[in-house]
């Protein structure tokens, strides 16, 4: 398995973004929410993926970067989980909904457990 972060799995459309508040459906695991919608199968990559901090619980753009990183970094590290375990293509977008900085063992473990609830949710 590849554990790069490639620019075919990142989640740039617009189109698709507005699509995941409008029609997607989601997955909470608290501090995240994670919006997903299938995306049609000419695409390359089997997840396209974007994270997102609000700006109402973070005001300083340092700590809202901070935490980006931080999802991005667990999203690497256990995206095998979802490659391994799912058949169609999706479209993801991982929404940091907490109101205090995490700590990454904390995050990491939150990922996994999203990430296996998202997976039980798309098979039925």
């Amino acid at each position: 398995m590849n554990f790069s972060y490639s620019k075919d799995e990142k989640l740039k459309s617009r189109k698709t973004i507005e699509a995941l508040f409008t029609e997607g459906k989601s997955v909470g695991v608290y501090p995240l929410r994670l919006f997903y919608i299938e995306l049609p199968e000419t695409e390359k990559s089997p997840f396209k993926t974007a994270v997102s901090v609000s700006k109402k619980n973070f005001k300083l753009a340092v700590h809202r970067n901070q935490i980006k990183r931080l999802l991005r970094e667990t999203y690497r590290l256990n995206k095998a989980i979802l490659f391994e375990n799912s058949a169609k293509k999706y479209a993801l977008l991982i929404l940091y909904v907490g109101k205090e900085m995490p700590e990454f063992h904390s995050l990491n473990k939150t990922t996994k457990t999203a990430f296996e609830k998202f997976l039980q949710q798309t098979k039925n």
